[in-house]
């Protein structure tokens, strides 16, 4: 099969422009430490037809300082090393969790925060990394991502333009294919915040790439938008019910969210191809839609046609369309014409 240029393949999905846009719901800490939630999470994903689940592979102890312990992220009052330590999973969990989204024919992908939580990768046999925006340009991990040769989606957030050439510059020296996602590291992101043209700026910069958008509005609408603009992926934080707790789900949608957004994703996916052409399939409104030139008096045999005696109406399907209008001032009839009929060719001289 010829692919377009820019595609990336994660397992067995192919993502391209010429293919319906990848919708990743991303569980990340919405289980809070709860393997038997992160179950739930799951099979309503499954339920509203999901592909794949995005998780966060958490090792606190290799991932961060004690300088961790003192800083609060904007959307919780609890330091961000308490946060992760009370809501990651340990291995033996998490692997349950990515043989349940095996077992469940859907792709398991995760973003890993630590050599340690490659490494935990690695071993599940992920087939791809999704690299956070606070480790797009860590290069040093990055370097360690890229031994292992998979696909990368990479998300922009907190970064200039200019910063992502950086990445893709060293990236450009590696083997794996990647992705670049546009995104608002602010949970949940005011509207006046999104920059959908951001979108455009990267399809412009990076032409070869394939753009997604990883979403944290408290809805729909900058996902559908970004899709319109050209994106492939769409990412969004994710929760089975907003009844629970915790720092993400302000920014999270839940099932029939979810489905509605697959839905619409594939139906403007639909929408936006083609380009400004006339479509055979528009002439039946195109015959009563558009004008004929026609007369609006008698005309007699030897008569100029002029402004006082013909005038464009409907229906068009006339043998002079309103834009000859101007052509036919001048000539004359060659027969009687009577009011209100459109002119024929054999009418005029």
């Amino acid at each position: 099969m010829n692919y377009h240029l820019a595609h990336l393949k994660i397992g067995r999905r192919i993502i391209s422009p010429n293919h319906e846009p990848l919708v990743i719901p991303e569980i990340g800490i919405n289980h809070g430490g709860s393997l038997q939630v992160a179950f739930k999470i799951v099979d309503a994903a499954k339920r509203a037809g999901a592909e794949i689940i995005k998780h966060q592979t958490h090792i606190p102890a290799d991932e961060m300082s004690n300088e961790a312990k003192f800083i609060k992220p904007g959307n919780s009052n609890k330091n961000i090393y308490e946060i992760i330590s009370n809501a990651c999973l340990n291995e033996e969990e998490e692997f349950k969790l990515f043989n349940y989204v095996k077992k469940k024919k859907m792709i398991y992908l995760s973003t890993p925060f630590s050599r340690a939580a490659v490494d935990r990768l690695v071993k599940f046999g992920v087939s791809a990394f999704k690299i956070g925006s606070g480790e797009m340009n860590n290069f040093p991990l990055l370097d360690y991502v890229c031994k292992f040769r998979k696909p990368l989606i990479i998300s922009t957030g907190m970064q200039s333009i200019l910063g992502v050439k950086k990445t893709v510059k060293f990236l450009s020296k590696k083997t794996n294919k990647f992705s670049l996602m546009h995104t608002t590291n602010l949970y949940p992101t005011p509207n006046n915040l999104v920059r959908l043209n951001s979108i455009t700026e990267l399809k412009k910069a990076f032409p070869n790439k394939i753009i997604g958008l990883s979403d944290h509005t408290e809805s729909n609408i900058s996902s559908l938008g970004a899709i319109a603009l050209g994106a492939c992926i769409i990412e969004k934080h994710f929760v089975d019910t907003k009844k629970r707790k915790g720092p993400d789900i302000s920014s999270s949608i839940d099932e029939k969210e979810l489905k509605q957004l697959i839905k619409d994703c594939k139906t403007i996916f639909v929408q936006k191809n083609g380009s400004k052409t006339y479509l055979k399939q528009e002439q039946v409104t195109r015959n009563f839609a558009f004008a004929s030139v026609v007369s609006i008096s008698e005309i007699h045999k030897g008569d100029k046609l002029t402004k006082k005696n013909i005038w464009v109406k409907r229906p068009g399907t006339g043998d002079f369309k309103a834009i000859n209008f101007r052509n036919l001032l001048g000539k004359k009839a060659n027969k009687k014409i009577k009011k209100n009929f459109q002119i024929k060719k054999n009418d005029i001289k």
